[in-house]
């Protein structure tokens, strides 16, 4: 565990009489791409929230780089190198996928959001914008088209642009497939590929496919714990994560 990038150790978080983390154990090890997979209710969401700083725990620890960072703001955390998407994607619709990647390069810079649109005017944010772009996949002929009449796979790829602003060292991603067609969510599937290595990734998924294509590990959560750690081939044939997970993806 000593060579892992991020670290969680013991974590729990009860609402009411719920236990939606109990017991966490889990860690990412740099560059590589680790999938955090489980059926609906197992407490994915309520993990990736707690690690990124939108929840605090009740218990357990979570450290990033050696750093002990369970307390941590979260805005606090995406300087120490963590950064996040989310399932439903969060952008400015009325403005160009351009200047949405200008916006986040700013803020990544620490200037104040109030000037968003000096940013989308502003070549030397430009520039790093586009390039963020074309690094999530995003065809330059789109650059200039409304966030708003993007593709669900183009909103995606804006999305991802948005979250590599900031430089991260691990990148959580969450259900970066969901609601995309089967031409869409192959491209994903290539794009994050061939991200793998250059940055740590924490891959909520619930698209199997995906899941076994891209990672190098695979953990297991149901209830709150992690019942299973490993490779493809060990996950596949784990009779425990048939019982509680994989059976029920092969029947739907």
């Amino acid at each position: 565990m000593s060579e892992a990038l991020l670290r969680v150790e013991g974590l729990h978080k009860r609402f009411g009489g719920l236990k939606a983390t109990d017991g966490l154990d889990l860690a990412v090890r740099p560059g590589e791409l680790h999938a955090l997979i489980g059926p609906n209710g197992a407490g994915k969401s309520t993990a990736i929230a707690q690690i990124t700083g939108e929840l605090r725990p009740d218990a357990g620890r979570i450290l990033f780089a050696e750093r002990d960072i369970t307390r941590l703001p979260a805005a606090r955390r995406v300087r120490q190198g963590l950064s996040r998407s989310f399932q439903v994607v969060q952008l400015l619709d009325e403005d160009s996928a351009l200047a949405n990647a200008a916006l986040a390069v700013q803020a990544a810079q620490g200037h104040s959001f109030r000037f968003w649109r000096d940013a989308a005017r502003d070549d030397a944010l430009l520039a790093p914008a586009a390039a963020l772009l074309a690094r999530a996949g995003l065809p330059a002929a789109r650059h200039a088209v409304p966030a708003a009449d993007l593709s669900a796979g183009e909103r995606k790829q804006l999305e991802l642009a948005l979250a590599l602003a900031a430089s991260p060292r691990l990148l959580l991603l969450d259900e970066p497939m969901a609601g995309l067609g089967a031409a869409e969510s192959h491209a994903m599937t290539a794009l994050l590929a061939g991200l793998k290595g250059q940055v740590a990734i924490l891959l909520v998924e619930h698209d199997m496919d995906a899941v076994f294509a891209l990672a190098d590990r695979i953990s297991v959560l149901v209830a709150g714990r992690v019942i299973a750690t490993g490779n493809a081939a060990a996950i596949r044939a784990d009779p425990a994560v048939r019982a509680a997970y994989l059976t029920e993806e092969d029947d739907a």
